[in-house]
């Protein structure tokens, strides 16, 4: 196979930044399109925290297929969300994001592209961050240039004792319609099944990043439904899509403190334990 021709010229080099005005409604609407509980976000105080990925959502997938031969472009997995979180994103304000290409990876069977969003008020205090990894099938690039996403890798060892909580989701018949308009992600694997089909899927799946907003509240339902801004980071890695429908069970497990942060170590499954989020991350403030 012949060496596809990443651009590692696009590694470091950040995108025109981009402004965001936050919209109440629309952040409600993303909290009603998550099945989200939580009483803060369905009144729009604040934004529930994967409605980061909205405000940077089409800059992050301008300048990561930047980098990306045309030719593999539909070969793009979704294969780790990174955020981390400094504040909540509150509505009526107007936001600023930027992006760049941290990594170009080549594996045996792809290339992995990491790339970084900042997210930033009027007045230039950070908001969040965020690393997006795209995983591209078949692509050939034997080389290595910039950083890897950081880790946040599970501990195997926890396996040795039963979660702390154990949270069973189930995704609606018509979860994909609802969040597509609030997300602004209206990719057709998303919304018609004969074209989910064709690209080797066994029909319309959820979007991986409704799934981790699932997992956002399954934690923050459990740990601090009163003061969700107390999240401060939300890791995962996408293992295989969720299917409209389908249940979903997520394990979650303290995993201990660091710099007046509780960690929670958790992973998702669904139907016949299938895993859907694998390596799971959350770190949550103190109150």
């Amino acid at each position: 196979m012949s060496e596809h021709h990443f651009d590692r010229a696009r590694v470091g080099r950040w995108s025109d930044e981009i402004t965001f005005p936050v919209d109440r409604e629309r952040t409600v609407a993303y909290a009603e399109a998550t099945n989200d509980p939580i009483a803060r976000h369905l009144k729009g105080a604040v934004a529930p925290p994967v409605f980061a990925v909205v405000p940077v959502f089409t800059e992050l997938a301008a300048t990561t297929l930047a980098a990306v031969p045309d030719e593999l472009t539909m070969r793009i997995l979704h294969g780790e969300q990174d955020f981390r979180f400094h504040r909540p994103i509150v509505p009526g304000e107007t936001l600023r994001c930027r992006a760049r290409v941290a990594g170009i990876h080549g594996k045996s069977s792809g290339v992995v592209v990491t790339t970084v969003a900042q997210t930033r008020d009027e007045q230039g205090e950070p908001v969040n961050e965020q690393y997006f990894a795209a995983f591209f099938r078949g692509g050939a690039w034997p080389h290595e240039v910039g950083t890897p996403p950081p880790p946040h890798r599970f501990d195997e060892a926890l396996r040795e004792r039963a979660p702390d909580f154990t949270v069973r989701q189930r995704f609606d018949d018509d979860q994909t319609f609802r969040y597509a308009g609030p997300s602004g992600d209206t990719m057709p694997i998303h919304l018609d099944d004969e074209i989910a089909r064709r690209a080797g899927l066994p029909g319309i799946i959820v979007h991986g990043l409704c799934t981790m907003a699932f997992t956002s509240h399954a934690i923050l339902s459990r740990v601090a439904p009163e003061a969700p801004e107390r999240l401060r980071r939300l890791a995962v890695r996408f293992s295989a899509p969720a299917r409209p429908g389908q249940a979903m069970t997520t394990s979650i497990w303290r995993s201990g403190a660091r710099d007046g942060l509780d960690g929670y170590a958790f992973e998702s499954t669904g139907d016949e334990g299938t895993p859907l989020i694998k390596d799971g991350l959350a770190e949550v403030a103190r109150a």
